[in-house]
């Protein structure tokens, strides 16, 4: 059959147009919320929340394909050429259509980023391709054995129901296995873990040789049984691959690509925020730890962008599109412990109720002197609350010296579980009667 006939019966070129237009209408402002701005890999990971619904598309496509082989018998003629031979060219088209409407929602999710580089993401576009593939195998074969007005809905609604809800699950590795995890991927200090990768393979691999088996052997009992142990296999080898991950299928970023300078303190800053946004960034970190070193509040040396800090160093979450307020809250978030084992294990961690008073008086003692009815400047922009914006300028009436003791206080407590945080003395006097 010529290429042009192909495609011109598919189910698939039918098919496209509505998948296209969900994609872009429906899904158009989830594509475009949330995407890490110039950061390819997180345009592809957040594209992938339209997978569920091009495997779908895909599966009921494939029946119907599936089922006018099946209809025409096709099959039962003695063709000279094998059955896989037949429905190979004509299962493409549907599989092209699903590729097509992913290329969409990545189009759309990279442009929201303000990124052209979202393609290649090799890691992303193999699991696509794997599921894609699987999703149209698995609905011809269904098409096959059950009428259309059967088949059809049910690859729909099956194929839908197996790969959007297993990210509800609270057991994660079944998520990773239909790629439910990657639109969580990834912020800039991110990406994507190679085991999420190979389970997802290793299951859509097996699916679809499970599934040419069945086409090969035209549904035999022996072949159905092959199937079902190969489609186990797959399963199992894939959970075992991604057994250890949590509910996002990513690593720290290696900090081999960050780019640091030699000024004071030191920068280290991720490629993606680009020569004009990385000025701003370290003039703006600087002048931050400066103000705050002028009150004797201890800085470290380099500030990085790495997901993990090492000795010596301080945290700096500032987003790829940066302004000066977000380096300034970053570089005071930086300066405080990060929350405790014991805190994320669930067991008490009284020292919390101090970070938000912290943070406030760091951010108004790096920003200038208290604003207008003793409110420090900085905390009224609806970051903090006003009791933490209270206490923040109480603490701003007493002298340096006190404000820095209450400070190191506070960061001892905030590194543990078992220390209570300091209160907010109302007096020099009340710090030698609280101590």
């Amino acid at each position: 059959m010529l290429l042009r006939t192909v495609l011109r019966v598919s189910a698939g070129t039918r098919v496209l147009p509505f998948l296209l237009g969900f994609v872009l209408v429906a899904l158009g402002d989830e594509l475009t919320a949330w995407v890490t701005p110039a950061y390819g890999l997180a345009a592809a990971g957040h594209a992938s929340l339209a997978l569920p619904f091009a495997c779908a598309a895909c599966a009921a496509a494939g029946a119907w394909e599936g089922g006018r082989l099946h209809r025409g018998g096709v099959f039962s003629r003695s063709p000279v050429r094998s059955a896989l031979a037949i429905t190979t060219p004509v299962l493409l088209p549907v599989a092209l259509m699903g590729g097509l409407g992913m290329l969409a929602a990545l189009t759309t999710a990279a442009l929201a980023g303000g990124t052209a580089d979202g393609v290649p993401q090799p890691g992303v576009l193999a699991v696509w391709a794997g599921l894609l593939l699987a999703n149209t195998l698995v609905g011809s074969v269904v098409g096959r054995v059950l009428a259309p007005v059967v088949a059809v809905p049910l690859a729909l609604i099956s194929s839908f129901v197996l790969n959007a809800y297993p990210v509800a699950f609270d057991t994660y590795w079944p998520r990773h296995l239909v790629g439910g995890g990657l639109s969580d991927c990834c912020a800039v200090d991110q990406v994507l873990d190679g085991r999420a990768v190979a389970a997802s393979l290793a299951f859509s691999g097996a699916v679809c040789a499970a599934a040419v088996l069945l086409v090969r052997q035209r549904g035999s009992p022996l072949a159905l049984a092959a199937a079902l142990a190969v489609t186990a296999g797959g399963v199992a080898l894939g959970g075992w691959t991604a057994r250890d991950l949590g509910p996002e299928p990513v690593r720290p970023r290696s900090s081999a690509a960050l780019r640091c300078d030699s000024g004071q303190p030191r920068v280290c800053l991720w490629p993606e925020l680009g020569d004009a946004r990385s000025v701003l960034v370290r003039a703006e970190v600087r002048r931050t730890a400066g103000a705050l070193a002028e009150r004797g509040v201890p800085v470290p040396a380099v500030f990085t962008m790495a997901a993990r800090p090492g000795p010596g160093e301080a945290g700096l979450g500032v987003p790829t599109d940066a302004r000066a307020p977000d380096v300034t809250a970053a570089v005071v978030g930086g300066l405080l412990p990060r929350t405790p084992d014991c805190a994320r294990r669930g067991d008490p961690y009284p020292a919390a109720a101090a970070t938000g008073t912290a943070t406030a008086w760091l951010t108004a003692t790096a920003t200038g002197t208290a604003g207008t009815a003793g409110t420090p400047r900085g905390t009224t922009d609806g970051r903090f609350t006003p009791a933490d914006s209270a206490r923040a300028a109480q603490l701003l009436q007493l002298p340096d010296a006190a404000q820095l003791a209450w400070y190191r206080d506070t960061l001892d407590a905030l590194a543990d579980c078992g220390t209570l945080p300091p209160p907010v003395p109302h007096s020099v006097a009340a710090i030698g009667g609280e101590r």
